[in-house]
């Protein structure tokens, strides 16, 4: 069980990462038909953004710069947890350059896996083709990404991608 001190609710932090093009960074998670968010819960003592920015380098190799971070806020997940989101904006880069440093044991081979196998850039329409309901109804329904990707044009110079 992941430690929280949000109360009775855990609590996912990540970072939605777009582009000029209006496309969105996701991760295909391993062994599983979906994509989504660098997300992950944080450990005791760390703030939503010190969490979305350690996930999203394990999941991803990306060091963001958390001044270039927009705190979007905290979203009602599921019943028993809560997703607190930060976006920033990057120039288009190549997703095939991405890894994972996180692993997990898969159930039937015993084998330690990456907990993110591929990488890509979307279209903000194909949230609702690509990842889970309840993560499309948080970016699709409660987010407007296209606004989004304004208030980021309008707020920051556009992030440099770490070496």
């Amino acid at each position: 069980m992941r430690w929280t001190d949000w109360g009775e609710r855990e609590l996912s932090c990540g970072v939605v990462i777009v582009n000029d093009a209006a496309e969105l960074l996701l991760c295909h998670v391993t062994g599983q038909g979906h994509w989504d968010l660098p997300k992950g819960g944080a450990r005791r003592g760390e703030t939503p953004l010190d969490a979305a920015l350690r996930e999203t380098h394990e999941e991803t190799g990306l060091a963001l710069d958390a001044a270039a971070l927009l705190d979007l806020g905290r979203f009602v997940y599921s019943p028993r947890k809560d997703l607190h989101l930060f976006a920033t904006r990057t120039p288009r880069f190549d997703a095939a350059a991405l890894h994972c440093d996180s692993r997990f044991t898969c159930r039937t081979s015993g084998r330690r896996l990456p907990e993110m196998d591929d990488y890509g850039w979307f279209a903000f329409d194909a949230v609702v083709v690509r990842c889970r309901p309840r993560l499309a109804s948080v970016l699709v329904g409660r987010l407007d990404l296209p606004e989004l990707l304004g208030r980021l044009q309008a707020v920051q110079d556009v992030a440099a991608v770490p070496a």
